[in-house]
């Protein structure tokens, strides 16, 4: 019998939120079981197991991101979205560090089809169209594009740019300016320029 107001939403979003306080990783049924008082065995009619509900903070945290995107994309172009879209990803890190862990968490093909993943890959595409890239080109650039977002939002979680100067800041819209200079003159390789 399920426990009176725990639900799967509350639940997984319980998760997140836990997520963000003490790391994705040491997210566990038996860890939200102890939040919220109750047995393990309580939890199963609403999660089968600490995957299940590892999968629904993914799912929660890319919904979340690509609405924050689509948000902030509305009305831009050229640089000034890929400037807005880039924040977007920074800024939801730095506020929701286990949840912006868990975007990254491998999902089953079914989930993955079935989640927000698909709307970030659009609106990246969306983003290069500003650019005129063409395909294949315009794969790699979204897959650069990931790259150097979470390659830098994860460094500067982990600390690693806190002790040198420049800040990380001025890195961040250094990197931003130089990768919209990059899409503006990109050429494929063995191509005339």
């Amino acid at each position: 019998m399920a426990r009176a107001g725990l639900t799967t939403e509350r639940l997984v979003r319980a998760g997140a939120e836990l997520a963000d306080e003490v790391g994705f990783d040491q997210v566990t049924l038996s860890a939200l079981a102890r939040q919220f008082d109750v047995k393990v065995a309580s939890l199963y009619s609403h999660l089968k197991n600490s995957h299940d509900l590892r999968t629904g903070i993914a799912l929660l945290a890319l919904e979340e991101l690509a609405d924050r995107g689509a948000a902030a994309l509305a009305g831009r172009a050229g640089k000034d979205a890929l400037t807005a879209f880039a924040d977007i990803y920074r800024d939801y890190a730095r506020e929701h560090p286990g949840r912006y862990a868990a975007a990254q968490f491998r999902l089953a093909p079914e989930a993955a089809a079935a989640s927000a993943g698909g709307r970030h890959a659009q609106m990246s595409r969306a983003i290069l169209r500003g650019y005129d890239l063409t395909e294949p080109d315009q794969t790699h650039a979204v897959r650069l594009l990931g790259s150097v977002f979470h390659g830098f939002v994860s460094l500067e979680l982990a600390g690693g740019f806190s002790h040198s100067a420049p800040g990380a800041q001025e890195s961040w819209t250094w990197t931003l300016d130089h990768l919209d200079t990059l899409l503006r003159s990109w050429s494929t390789p063995g191509e005339k320029t």
